[in-house]
């Protein structure tokens, strides 16, 4: 027997732009006749492609165009893309919130779905109410809601106001709750948008291993989406990439999440200076080189010992200022931290003019292999900013070990401290 829980073929969802008005009554009366004469639908020959940065000609745009993928059971599916790129769509159609305009999808399964603050609440019925209304939704009888009753206020941290109406939840209690009754009520399958965002740092946590018992523990299908990548990483044992609708990529969650950054590493500029996100009105950089280079990617070659970092411009006014520099892994994760003002109070001064700052940074001992995003700052350390660059380079090192076995030295923060070479 096939372990083939959800099977998509050729899922597609069309929606039409702007606002409905006299338009739509021609549209339909257009597909009525079409259907009676056995032609296909007029209006599923045009429609743009999902691209929300680009001006549409078409009335009808494509929100998924052709999905196919085949989850099995037990599967923890990762699904990842930028805004807009066909995602919750893929899950309201899942959950049934809305049909596919064509294709078809086969389940095998109860699915519980947490896809925004609130799905499935009455706002008038208190939490008690409206967690024996969404199990009874989901097919379980009153003794298995009752069972698990306990357990699932318990989770969601809302004792004092199970028997208050969700209108007055904040949204967090709302999401609590939700994704409470959505992960305990024995679903086959579970599935979970972005919404756990709105959660605190605290029950994010207890959602993420909760979503691990169900999936590893209990061997039951979890679609997750999420732009966490360290989550999707811990978490998924397959990815899908969206973009603009379609399927982009389909593999393994490393595969799936190196596809996906490497996409989002295309939309930046070639050169460092061209990627500076705000400066001081009184401040104009005229150039910045990071490992020798302007451009804004770069090679650490195996044995090299520094990075040097050369900010060039022109000052209206006296300036105090720190350089900063973060690198941070793939997923967005802080990793080491260069800033000598901030944690060593070494402050520069400079005055009206000309300047150029220079600075060569201590590479740790041992560097693995991969890719780094690099955040670049001029402030006065809890005063002010002076240039605000965010991911404006990646470094990609070839890896290098030196005096291996000594300790890196890590603060508190757990970043580890660059300092000059």
């Amino acid at each position: 027997m096939s372990n083939t829980v959800i099977d998509i073929e050729n899922v597609s969802k069309q929606y039409m732009l702007g606002t409905f008005g006299t338009g739509t009554l021609s549209h339909d009366l257009n597909r009525w006749w079409a259907r009676v004469r056995g032609k296909e639908d007029p209006y599923l020959k045009i429609g743009d492609t999902n691209d929300r940065t680009k001006k549409s000609n078409s009335d009808f745009v494509w929100a998924l165009r052709d999905i196919s993928f085949k989850v099995e059971e037990g599967d923890v599916v990762g699904i990842v893309g930028k805004n807009g790129a066909g995602k919750s769509t893929l899950l309201k159609i899942l959950s049934r919130v809305t049909s596919p305009t064509t294709g078809r999808i086969k389940i095998r399964g109860r699915i519980a779905s947490l896809l925004e603050v609130g799905t499935g609440f009455h706002p008038e019925m208190t939490g008690r109410e409206n967690i024996f209304m969404n199990g009874s939704i989901m097919g379980m009888t009153k003794q298995e809601i009752k069972r698990k009753f306990d357990e699932i206020v318990e989770f969601a941290g809302v004792a004092k106001y199970v028997d208050t109406p969700v209108k007055r939840y904040s949204s967090g209690m709302m999401v609590r709750l939700g994704f409470a009754v959505a992960a305990h009520l024995d679903p086959e399958i579970l599935v979970v948008d972005e919404v756990l965002a709105v959660g605190d740092a605290e029950f994010q946590k207890k959602a993420i291993g909760k979503m691990q018992d169900v999936a590893h523990g209990e061997g039951r299908t979890v679609l997750f989406v999420s732009h966490n990548m360290a989550a999707v990483r811990s978490l998924c044992t397959r990815g899908v990439v969206l973009k603009n609708g379609l399927v982009d990529f389909m593999g393994t969650v490393p595969d799936s999440l190196a596809h996906y950054l490497k996409n989002e590493d295309e939309i930046r500029k070639d050169l460092i200076l061209s990627n500076v996100k705000w400066t001081k009105h009184s401040l104009k950089v005229t150039n910045i080189e990071i490992n020798g280079t302007k451009e804004a990617t770069s090679v650490i070659r195996n044995g090299q010992d520094y990075i040097d970092v050369l900010v060039e411009g022109t000052t209206e006014e006296p300036m105090t200022y720190d350089v900063m520099l973060i690198f941070k892994s793939k997923d967005g994760m802080p990793m080491a931290t260069y800033a000598l003002g901030h944690y060593m109070g070494e402050l520069q001064h400079c005055q009206p003019g000309d300047f150029s700052i220079h600075r060569k940074i201590a590479l740790p001992k041992i560097l693995t292999r991969g890719l780094i995003n690099v955040d670049l700052y001029l402030h006065h350390p809890m005063t002010e900013y002076q240039l605000k660059a965010p991911d404006c380079c990646v470094l990609e090192s070839e890896g290098f070990q030196k005096g291996f076995g000594s300790a890196m030295d890590q603060s508190n923060n757990g970043l580890i401290g660059l300092s000059d070479f």
